[in-house]
């Protein structure tokens, strides 16, 4: 028998206050400008309406910051990096992120100084990703990386996870606190969902093949962003069946796309490369699920730490997201729009998906075709060309596409590959053609049903 532990009001607290605090920062849908969204969100516009364009300067001086630092690194090996085991993983990089950050920098002055061949600095390239995309990161980061600890540290994931883990083991072979951060994209930002999966993959509660898993199929797009596409397809009044079609489609394909190559060839090992305990998730005799998860809960509170404790750790994931990834975002995501916006090449990715189309009876096949590939680059591109396709149904099916395939190199791509989580490039375009391929005829078979 498992003997159960009595904790003080303290610990109680601990584990309840700043517990609440992020469920209410994080998962609470409320209403806001017509929209549903969570408070981080709300916070994070907030901040950038008050800094304005002053923001898209900072962003750039951040970028470019993080290149020369890391080409010093990289060069003259200075003590202060090298020997400060944070600064050494943050800008003592490999030659290849190096080169990313260097030419995302380049970028980045180019478009911001306006000068340079136009296809760099266009609004359909460099300019659409530092106007639009990176403010919007980057106070999403400031406020979700400096909150994060709330839900990560005082035992609210151990709780949560315990009593989800009889829903999500059976259905989709993860740990049930995957099913937080599912959520926390779903409600807020798929940029909140991959941050708190790669924090819980570099503290050892998640395995590469689950961290892969998750971020490359619960970083969910949020119900707002989904809002801002259905807009741009003028179907907005579809926005129900919309949105239930597209998280249908994510289920499905939640449930299909792992147990294939290449996220079922991850190994179910640790960061450190140690295999996951049998008895992990196994409840002890002499508890029940809620009781065992507020055991575990209320261990973590007890060695939460302090105030200071919390907030070094906050201050820590925002310098890690914000040098870290907005660089590698502007640099991969510049390349992708750039081949998108520039070069045939989307097209000719796009002609094999016409036969299908056109078995699914989907209207305007052809001009369909080109949107299905272009996501890959940016989730937003598909629905921009979609708005000159004159069926509602095709637009419909569009939409909702471009959403469930998840992964775009300007966002969630660039943020999996700059984050410690071990997905390539390759297999994340496996894994989008994959996703491709099971949602199309989902998606198409609800529109059947609503057109």
């Amino acid at each position: 028998m498992s003997e159960k532990k009595t904790h003080n009001i303290k610990t109680i607290l601990t584990f309840i206050v700043p517990s609440l605090i992020g469920l209410l920062l994080f998962m609470t849908p409320i209403s806001y400008q017509d929209a549903i969204t969570i408070p981080i969100a709300i916070i994070s516009k907030g901040l950038q309406g008050l800094l304005g364009d002053t923001l898209v300067a900072m962003v750039t001086a951040i970028i470019v910051f993080t290149a020369l630092v890391s080409l010093i690194a990289k060069i003259a090996k200075p003590k202060c990096i090298i020997e400060n085991s944070f600064f050494n993983t943050l800008f003592n990089v490999t030659p290849v992120w190096l080169l990313i950050r260097v030419l995302g920098a380049i970028f980045v002055c180019l478009t911001f100084f306006n000068v340079g061949p136009e296809a760099i600095r266009s609004g359909g390239t460099g300019a659409l990703v530092l106007n639009d995309l990176l403010p919007v990161l980057f106070s999403v980061f400031l406020f979700a990386g400096m909150l994060l600890p709330l839900l990560l540290n005082f035992g609210l994931l151990e709780l949560l996870g315990s009593l989800l883990t009889k829903i999500m083991r059976p259905l989709f072979n993860l740990p049930g606190r995957s099913a937080i951060d599912c959520m926390a994209s779903w409600l807020g930002d798929g940029s909140v969902g991959i941050l708190m999966t790669s924090k819980q993959y570099e503290a050892r509660f998640y395995t590469q093949r689950e961290a892969a898993v998750i971020g490359t199929t619960f970083s969910a797009v949020s119900i707002t962003f989904s809002l801002v596409v259905i807009s741009q397809v003028q179907l907005e009044h579809l926005f129900v069946p919309f949105y239930l079609t597209v998280c249908f489609a994510g289920f499905v394909a939640a449930f299909i796309v792992p147990k294939l190559p290449p996220l079922s060839w991850k190994k179910d090992l640790y960061i450190d490369q140690t295999p996951r305990d049998k008895d992990d998730e196994v409840i002890p005799a002499g508890h029940g699920v809620f009781s065992w998860g507020l055991e575990q809960a209320l261990v973590k509170a007890s060695h939460a730490g302090g105030v200071k404790h919390t907030l070094t750790d906050g201050v820590k994931n925002v310098v890690d997201m914000i040098f870290g990834v907005i660089p590698v975002v502007m640099g991969i995501g510049t390349i992708a729009l750039m081949i998108a916006e520039y070069t045939p090449v989307f097209t000719y990715l796009g002609m094999p998906f016409i036969p299908l189309l056109e078995l699914l009876q989907v209207p305007e096949a052809a001009e369909a075709s080109t949107t299905i590939v272009v996501g890959f680059a940016d989730m937003f591109i598909p629905a921009i060309l979609a708005s000159s396709i004159e069926s509602d149904m095709t637009r419909f099916i569009i939409a909702a596409l471009s959403v469930t395939q998840l992964i775009y190199m300007s966002e969630v791509g660039a943020l999996l590959m700059g984050s410690k989580i071990p997905v390539n490039f390759l297999e994340l375009a496996v894994v989008f053609i994959l996703r491709t391929l099971v949602t199309l005829p989902v998606i198409a078979g609800i529109a059947h049903l609503i057109f």
